[in-house]
């Protein structure tokens, strides 16, 4: 988390911190409100490349291929093990359902997507004394356009947002989508050489339920999912990343097979960041 103390407005151009604030500017002091302006926009910056590593465990953003509308509604998979059911006019496939839930493929609907970056933000966002409501809106919009860039870049059979919601249908719930998470192909040497045999791999990340469904089961639902896209898919391994003293974490995805085969390195810690560990599945 970033603490800020505002600094003397007339210090402000000769500080590092302020660079990217006068970035072009001509001006050397500055409002009250746009100092506060300014300070938003650089907080938006930092949340939004926090984010992106912890998404993709410190990797670059991936450019991938537009998934055509009717990939989107039968979830672009082929040669999968799913349930087909109807909800309202359209129909989808379950991968998976478990414990009362059905996971799906995200369908590339506006209430829907914003649906998976509310879930995703309230998950991932990091609170702040000053702007906080602020900083969530921005963090919110980052995830948002994160994921509409993801579902029109991306080969159907490279990426995929899965949704978690309840298995049959609930009247009174208003926001049937209440977990989701990604599931994208990578190739990282670092994670290879734990991989005999494998020249790709899918990698889980962003899983994330709704904070009134939590301990409900439901992110083992998810992980049983992306078993089965890794199984339709053609994949031998899963991997993913959990913090190291995160024991709820790292025992929800040891239940589900995973095993942990290496970590951040001690140093990680001296500057202040939690340690991770890299977790890996053999499917079949």
């Amino acid at each position: 988390m970033v603490r800020m103390i505002a600094p003397n407005c007339d210090l402000i151009p000769r500080s590092r911190f302020a660079c990217g604030f006068y970035r072009g500017a001509s001006v050397k002091q500055s409002t009250g409100a746009d100092l506060a302006y300014r300070i938003v926009r650089w907080r938006e910056t930092r949340e939004r490349e926090r984010w992106r590593r912890e998404e993709r465990g410190g990797l670059p953003l991936l450019r991938c291929a537009l998934s055509s509308p009717e990939e989107a509604e039968s979830g672009g998979i082929t040669g999968l093990r799913t349930e087909r059911r109807d909800h309202g006019g359209g129909r989808f496939e379950f991968l998976a359902k478990a414990h009362g839930w059905g996971v799906r493929r995200l369908v590339e609907d506006g209430d829907e997507m914003r649906a998976v970056a509310r879930i995703q933000a309230e998950a991932f966002h990091e609170p702040v004394a000053l702007f906080n409501d602020l900083f969530f809106q921005f963090f919110k919009a980052e995830v948002l356009a994160g994921l509409v860039y993801k579902l029109r870049n991306s080969p159907s059979d490279r990426y995929a947002c899965l949704v978690a919601e309840p298995a049959t249908s609930v009247p009174e719930l208003e926001d049937r989508v209440i977990g989701v998470v990604d599931v994208t192909m990578l190739r990282e040497e670092a994670v290879l050489r734990h991989l005999p045999g494998a020249e790709e791999y899918l990698y889980v990340s962003g899983i994330a339920v709704s904070e009134s469904f939590r301990r409900r089961k439901v992110a083992t639902a998810l992980l049983k999912a992306c078993d089965e896209l890794c199984i339709g898919w053609g994949y031998q391994y899963l991997v993913l990343r959990a913090h190291e003293d995160d024991a709820g974490a790292r025992t929800l995805y040891a239940n589900a097979g995973y095993r942990v085969v290496t970590g951040d390195p001690i140093w990680v810690s001296w500057i202040g960041k939690r340690r991770r560990v890299l977790m890996i599945k053999k499917i079949g």
